[in-house]
């Protein structure tokens, strides 16, 4: 379980913005506040049920989001690469940095 919640939250600051707005705010508390499904259902006034689908609805939409655009993949790759460069004061840093380039050129 914490695996899919450190997953689903590092998907949220590049995908949140794609969801309905109660889809955000249900992530939100969920994620970003730690209240129980209980907890959301009563401060939004609906049930427990609806929540939980709700929920499971964006975390899905959020995963199809990622295996399409790959945006906190690269992400993450590109910060592995920056601190190879910076950590490493051996490291070869035109090759790096030309895999970065070609990295980023294969998704324009």
């Amino acid at each position: 379980m914490d695996n899919q919640f450190d997953y689903i939250n590092s998907l949220m600051p590049y995908y949140l913005r794609l969801l309905t707005e109660r889809q955000q705010e249900i992530l939100k508390l969920y994620y970003y506040e730690d209240l129980s499904l209980t907890e959301i259902a009563e401060n939004l006034g609906i049930s427990r049920n609806g929540v939980y689908d709700t929920l499971k609805k964006a975390e899905n939409s959020l995963k199809e989001y990622e295996d399409k655009l790959q945006l906190c993949q690269q992400s993450s790759f590109r910060v592995q690469k920056y601190n190879e460069i910076l950590n490493n004061e051996n490291a070869d840093y035109k090759n790096i940095i030309m895999e970065l380039k070609t990295r980023e050129e294969e998704y324009e």
